[in-house]
């Protein structure tokens, strides 16, 4: 009798401490989201821009350290699942490509360490953007500028012309990016008021102009892109499979 007795206790005990510990098991992890409002940034999120911006050297005095890259990024859909859950039936006869040329130069006696121009292309659009890295970073790690065109036209015409700035992008250290983009209208219709940060955007765009010219982006993308297989832009990569060799 006191042995089924003691064997009762011990796994009335057990199933109390199991009970206790449930609730702490269940508990999910918090997660907490930063929402950016990157259409109308607050006013002292464009002083940060403009300060930004300010400080990134008109007439800058290149190292003797640089860098040129070029190269083609292939995208298989298939290795993202969330692509191919999110976008049903996935032709997997096909992946997509894109080429690639980056101008990386050192800069000497500024605030920021370097300067990074890309241009990239598919079959839909060209891209350009120019980072800046910070010397000593200790709340802005570095700014992005960046601009798009429809890949109708040719990468040399596209370098030829100002094409104003889409997004500016200050990364911060243990803080939300702050981000300027160019908003079109939403799903009412109406776009958004973004008259104020003409100014911001005006002299991103002419900041990417300019190291458009200071880097020799104008002769040196087309040149690249040649190099890595011809001017047509290469829209799709289609898998081939060979015929199995008689025995």
């Amino acid at each position: 009798m006191f042995r089924n007795f003691f064997v009762l206790v011990i796994v009335a005990a057990t199933t109390h401490v199991c009970r206790a510990q449930a609730p702490a098991s269940q508990q999910q992890p918090q997660v907490k989201v930063n929402v950016l409002n990157v259409c109308t940034p607050s006013p002292d999120e464009q002083k940060e821009i403009a300060s930004a911006l300010a400080e990134i050297p008109r007439k800058p005095a290149f190292s003797a350290d640089f860098e040129v890259d070029r190269g083609r990024s292939v995208l298989d859909p298939r290795a993202n699942p969330l692509a191919m859950a999110g976008s049903g039936a996935i032709n997997t006869d096909t992946t997509a490509a894109a080429d690639f040329v980056r101008i990386r130069h050192d800069l000497a006696g500024t605030t920021y360490l370097n300067v990074q121009y890309s241009f990239s292309r598919d079959s839909h659009q060209m891209v350009e953007t120019l980072v800046f890295r910070v010397r000593d970073p200790k709340d802005l790690l570095q700014v992005s500028i960046e601009d798009s065109a429809s890949s109708v036209t040719s990468a040399t015409t596209m370098l030829s012309a100002t094409t104003p700035t889409s997004r500016i992008k200050l990364e911060r250290f243990g803080k939300s990016s702050v981000v300027l983009a160019r908003c079109s209208a939403s799903s009412e219709g109406v776009p958004p008021d973004q008259s104020a940060f003409e100014p911001l955007f005006s002299s991103a765009s002419t900041l990417l102009s300019s190291y458009r010219a200071l880097l020799g982006a104008r002769r040196l993308i087309p040149e690249e892109l040649a190099r890595i297989g011809g001017s047509p832009a290469p829209a799709v990569l289609r898998k081939t499979t060979s015929a199995p060799r008689a025995k």
